[in-house]
């Protein structure tokens, strides 16, 4: 059984950006915005921080105290020639305001690919999956894919990416009879909801990508149950940590270094 180990992957990605950014003038700055102190969305700054301290890229936590707070920082790093890659990290309290803020985001700024504008970047988390299942050599033609949950970060996105590949792929949410699951050939999971896909829903021989993300009692904890990571007869699975989180990290990364060089560039033009 091959476990999808997204840290090792994230490593070559890694070095390659590092070195990009030692022949770059200016090291390219990302803005995080978020309005939460929820222990999950700290780890993903802190993680993200640390990674471009790696690499050489300054990261901006900036902890907001509204919605329209929000709003006028986005506004403000937008006209900032000094800002390349703006994350509104999800999710914020105002959560049906979700769409209309992060829409404000300048298409060629948006690193996260949440803006729903046409001419931004893919969704990092989505394009993670993507990057993790090919480094594995996880075929996705002629197979059944399911993907539970259709969130802005990670299902609506990745589902919306794989029809336009033409791939065999069916889009559960939480309400949906998951048991439908042992019918399929790879199931990739992002609810946020501890322990939700359990042994029976999946069948032997599988390839299971957790990508959801929740805080139990202060222990962070994905959509796979213990019994599924127990199973020995699967043919990929994800690790309960190191999967596709820290690659969506470097894919958020490889769009920052992008935007600060066709900035750069239409500066010299």
């Amino acid at each position: 059984m091959k476990i999808l180990n997204g840290t090792e992957l994230a490593g070559f990605v890694k070095e390659r950006q590092a070195h990009e950014i030692r022949g770059m003038s200016k090291s390219p700055t990302l803005l995080i915005i978020r309005d939460s102190d929820n222990p999950v969305i700290i780890k993903y700054v802190n993680l993200k921080i640390r990674y471009g301290e790696d690499i050489g890229a300054t990261v901006i936590d900036y902890r907001a105290t509204s919605a329209e707070d929000i709003r006028n920082k986005i506004i403000s790093a937008n006209n900032d020639q000094t800002i390349d890659g703006i994350i509104l990290q999800l999710p914020i309290k105002d959560s049906d305001q979700t769409d209309s803020i992060t829409a404000l985001i300048a298409p060629e700024k948006d690193v996260d690919g949440l803006s729903g504008h046409e001419n931004t970047y893919d969704s990092a988390t989505a394009t993670a999956i993507n990057w993790l299942l090919a480094g594995y050599d996880i075929k996705l033609q002629n197979q059944k894919i399911a993907i539970v949950g259709r969130g802005k970060l990670v299902g609506a996105p990745l589902y919306k990416m794989f029809t336009n590949s033409n791939y065999n792929v069916d889009l559960f949410h939480r309400g949906s009879d998951l048991s439908k699951l042992n019918q399929y050939d790879i199931i990739i999971t992002a609810t946020g909801v501890p322990g939700l896909i359990v042994d029976s829903m999946i069948r032997p021989g599988a390839v299971v990508v957790d990508a959801g993300t929740a805080s139990d009692k202060g222990i962070l904890k994905g959509d796979l149950s213990d019994e599924v990571r127990d199973r020995t007869d699967l043919t990929a699975i994800t690790p309960t940590i190191g999967g596709v989180g820290p690659l969506t990290i470097s894919c958020l990364f490889d769009h920052l270094l992008n935007a600060a060089k066709v900035k750069n560039q239409n500066s010299k033009d």
